[in-house]
């Protein structure tokens, strides 16, 4: 499936930013979801992207050139412009790489099976969604060599299982993928997601030697070091916020994991959707684990959480 987006009219509103070999195209409120933030690289042999939002159906030629894709991770926002690229070479973190290839590997790690049917309908309609079987592992360390510049990968798992921060060099251009610095916070309620590891990735950052930040969603480009740093440090802050919320709730009194899912962690009192209740009790859990292994939480055998 390819649907002809690139008329003239939609590319004259699309926001760009040049750092030498590298371009950013902004997407819609600066990569806010559904969309995101697409960075294109001019090797001199090769053209390469990193990930495919919905942006790249309206960037036209510059865009459809690309000959290697190489995936920060895969969720289906990162992949609504893969099926204008049949013949490009697409890379994954080969933990991602099931996700990649198959649809049941997608719901595989986002872990909403019952819900299979729907989401690869609103997928496809919404993202284009076309599975990559040709898609290929990288390894943390990995580089593509695109002639005059290149490209390092710094695993940083959490997010999704294979997550990764993709660096630019000698440009020093990183594209933090959805390490995004969202006031919503860090998200790691798909089944292939993880808390511990998330804190453990967003604690590597110092040693990745970026000049520049490329956030998929919302926040857009960092220039300077300092500012990305502190929104670093808040965005991090909620993990720990999180972990405050749980525990003032089980102060006010006992609760199952059912009960503080209702209430909700993530998202508003009676926010509905097809993976809230999934992505809450996941959260939820991975706080909740945590908590019990400090000795701060303790649970009885019909499930009831308490302040230890």
């Amino acid at each position: 499936m390819s649907t002809d987006f690139s008329n003239s009219d939609i590319k004259r509103h699309i926001r760009r930013a040049d750092f030498g070999r590298v371009s950013v195209f902004f997407g819609e409120k600066s990569g806010k979801y559904p969309d995101g933030n697409q960075v294109l690289i001019r090797g001199s042999e090769t053209r390469a992207a990193f990930d495919t939002p919905l942006v790249s159906n309206y960037i036209g030629a510059e865009f459809d050139a690309t000959e290697l894709v190489v995936m920060g991770h895969v969720h289906e926002d990162h992949m609504a412009g893969l099926h204008r690229l049949p013949d490009a070479s697409i890379y994954v973190h080969e933990r991602d790489l099931p996700a990649a290839r198959s649809w049941d590997g997608m719901i595989a790690a986002f872990g909403n099976a019952e819900y299979a049917s729907e989401t690869l309908l609103r997928f496809q309609r919404e993202f284009f969604y076309v599975p990559r079987p040709d898609a290929q592992g990288y390894a943390d360390g990995a580089r593509w060599d695109l002639g005059q510049t290149g490209i390092r990968a710094f695993h940083l798992p959490g997010h999704t299982a294979g997550h990764t921060v993709l660096l630019v060099e000698p440009e020093g251009v990183a594209f933090t993928g959805d390490i995004d610095l969202t006031g919503f916070g860090p998200y790691y309620g798909d089944a292939g997601s993880s808390l511990a590891d998330f804190r453990r990735s967003l604690a590597r950052w110092p040693e990745i030697p970026a000049k520049v930040w490329v956030t998929s969603h919302h926040r857009g480009i960092y220039t300077d070091r300092e500012h990305f740093l502190r929104d670093l440090a808040a965005y991090a802050a909620k993990l720990d916020e999180r972990e405050q919320r749980l525990m003032a709730l089980l102060r006010e009194a006992p609760r199952t994991l059912e009960q503080l899912v209702d209430i909700r962690l993530l998202y508003p009192p009676g926010f509905e959707g097809l993976w809230v209740v999934n992505a809450e009790t996941r959260t939820i859990s991975q706080h909740l684990a945590e908590l019990l292994a400090d000795g701060r939480v303790e649970v009885s055998e019909d499930g009831v959480y308490r302040v230890g």
